[in-house]
């Protein structure tokens, strides 16, 4: 196809994802679940699972391969704006008040979920036809261990955005021990992909480069930050040529932890964190979110969707493994996070909140079984089955969200 055709069946494809996609969430908040949840399933529906089941023809006429680059390009933006936006919203004075929870909740989040991703990892390698030939077991259990203990940090965070949490204790517990458990998995990864392609590089970069942009950011870069947030507030010229500078310095941190191998959203976080409060940041806050969210956030699910094939999993044998697989997932995950969150002095419903929050993966879930789909670690059927658990884990997450922490604050 050309560079012209290419353009005109995307604002087709986008024009059917944003109208699936508002149908779907408006479906899911009728039974309490947020709109995020409705989009992960909205991903589904036009993929290979069900409208490519159903009309394989006019499925792959509307996304053909061609354009799944264009996709994946745009979404990343979307992705990239929106967890900029909960860095701006993120309150570092409730995560500092709280940070020994916070490490201790996002340290048993990562250890149990990843030691009993390694034993099944181990247990599906030996079973065969979930990783690929020429992967060994040191590197199936780091990676299936890695993509058990990761949380879906932008859909955790756009679940305490939506029920308007960011501001209390539950809800920055969860995105700080989000940000640690997604960052040290991410690190995790690096390590597996260095060691599949035999170059140690790649986790050095991952490690000492999200250091040290930790380091410049709440620095020197707090400093720039700063200044640019005194002088946006002068006037509305000031206001939007300041914009500007802040969005090139959003899209070089999401370049930089994209390149190092962490991945940008973590870039866009950390900036977004690192702004000083204010006037000029609500209006940034009210100029980028609508567009982040209605309109680019979606295509990351729809581009995830069309790598979902549900009809893999085809007999009982591969149903059981999808059941050990999302039985390890919960336990390991929600039950961890509860038990730490209660042994630091948080309350029962707390504890349970955030276990509940973090159990969820979705999004994070699809870029690293993407990752291990592309670079040949898993097999299209381990894939299926990963996706499967990252969805129920989603769906899980409001539900026992709203009973455990919402209702029990309203009866209070």
């Amino acid at each position: 196809m050309t560079p012209f055709e290419l353009s005109v069946r995307f604002f087709l494809q986008l024009a059917i994802i944003l109208c699936v996609c508002r149908f779907v969430s408006w479906l899911g908040t009728r039974v309490g679940q947020p709109p995020v949840v409705g989009e992960m399933i909205a991903g589904v529906i036009l993929g290979p699972s069900l409208f490519g089941l159903l009309a394989p023809y006019w499925q792959a006429q509307l996304f053909p391969a061609a354009s799944k680059p264009i996709l994946f390009t745009v979404a990343q933006v979307g992705l990239v704006l929106y967890m900029f936006v909960v860095g701006l919203e993120f309150r570092i004075d409730l995560v500092r008040d709280r940070l020994r929870s916070a490490v201790a909740i996002s340290a048993s989040g990562i250890l149990a979920p990843f030691i009993l991703g390694c034993g099944i990892a181990a247990w599906l390698l030996a079973r065969g036809g979930f990783f690929n030939p020429g992967v060994s077991l040191w590197q199936a259990m780091p990676y299936l261990g890695a993509a058990m203990a990761i949380t879906a940090f932008p859909m955790l965070a756009r679940i305490i955005v939506e029920r308007k949490l960011t501001g209390t204790a539950v809800g920055a517990l969860a995105l700080a021990a989000g940000a640690i458990d997604d960052a040290a998995a991410w690190c995790v990864l690096a390590l597996v992909l260095a060691s599949f392609a035999g170059d140690a590089t790649i986790a050095l970069y991952a490690i000492g480069g999200s250091v040290l942009l930790v380091a410049v950011t709440f620095t020197l870069g707090k400093r720039l930050l700063g200044a640019i947030v005194t002088r946006g507030e002068r006037s509305e010229a000031d206001s939007r040529h300041m914009f500007g500078w802040l969005l090139v310095l959003l899209m070089l941190a999401a370049w930089f932890t994209d390149s190092i191998g962490i991945y940008a959203v973590f870039g866009a976080f950390i900036l977004g964190a690192a702004v000083p409060r204010g006037k000029f940041t609500e209006k940034v806050q009210e100029r980028i979110e609508p567009i982040a969210t209605q309109l680019l956030l979606p295509l990351f699910f729809i581009y995830s969707g069309l790598n979902t094939r549900f009809d893999l999993v085809n007999d009982a044998g591969l149903w059981l493994v999808a059941g050990v697989v999302l039985a390890g997932a919960v336990i390991g995950k929600m039950g961890a996070c509860y038990l730490a969150a209660r042994a630091c002095g948080e309350t029962h419903r707390d504890g349970l909140g955030v276990g509940a929050l973090m159990n969820a993966r979705g999004l994070m879930e699809l870029i690293i079984l993407n990752i291990g789909l592309e670079r040949g670690l898993i097999t299209p059927t381990l894939f299926t089955i990963m996706v499967l658990m990252a969805i129920v884990t989603t769906l899980m997450a409001t539900p026992l969200f709203e009973l455990v922490y919402q209702r029990r604050t309203a009866h209070a």
